[in-house]
């Protein structure tokens, strides 16, 4: 279970820039939000931290919350500003939290919040191609965009079609399954948009046809 964040955390977090995300605060706080996957930390000098999507998204929770006042017996708070966000890679076997409206609204903030990372981490500050969180966060990046663009995720359930994101022995790369050649060319568009380097592939045991997608660098 994640631990919620402290008193302290939380005020780092409201802190932040409201358009760069850049954090304030000592190098044990800051580390610690790191080791939460609620911030990083600049590869370039003076090597501030910024929050990541899932920072982001701590903030909202925050926010959200200070401006609806819960039922003292609701218990999801804490979940939601851990930074428990991840987006759908296809046939988890248990479902989201939010489902719904509810869900689009994680889901739309949490790409905002990934091109804002772009946008810091990028030498040149360009959105259109992935940054170097996502390179290292191969199958969440890829799924974050397709679910973005309104695909639909696969199920745990038989008969829950939709997409699916697995890991490839190749470092830089994962692969998109689809039940259908319509959602499988999708699927390349969407991923072709967001700045990944995407084709279509026959698996040479099955003949099914898949996607083998790489963030694309340049």
């Amino acid at each position: 279970m994640t631990r919620p964040l402290t008193a302290a955390q939380r005020r780092l977090i409201e802190a932040a820039d409201p358009g760069t995300g850049r954090l304030k605060g000592t190098e044990a706080q800051l580390t610690a939000l790191v080791k939460r996957g609620l911030a990083f930390r600049h590869p370039r000098p003076p090597h501030d931290h910024f929050l990541t999507p899932a920072g982001h998204r701590a903030r909202e929770a925050q926010a959200q919350a200070e401006a609806e006042p819960s039922e003292p017996s609701e218990p999801q708070a804490p979940a939601s500003t851990g930074g428990v966000f991840a987006a759908r890679a296809g046939g988890e076997p248990v479902p989201p939290a939010s489902e719904g409206p509810a869900r689009t609204r994680e889901v739309r903030s949490a790409w905002q919040g990934m091109l804002e990372l772009r946008r810091m981490t990028n030498p040149d500050a360009s959105t259109d191609r992935p940054c170097a969180w996502e390179r290292t966060h191969l199958v969440q990046a890829a799924a974050l965009a397709l679910e973005a663009a309104g695909h639909r995720p696969a199920g745990a359930a038989e008969g829950e079609d939709g997409y699916r994101v697995r890991e490839t022995p190749q470092p830089d790369a994962v692969a998109v399954h689809a039940p259908d050649a319509p959602t499988l060319r999708a699927c390349v568009e969407t991923l072709e948009a967001s700045g990944w380097q995407a084709g279509e592939y026959t698996e040479p045991r099955t003949r099914r046809r898949y996607v083998l997608a790489s963030p694309r660098r340049v």
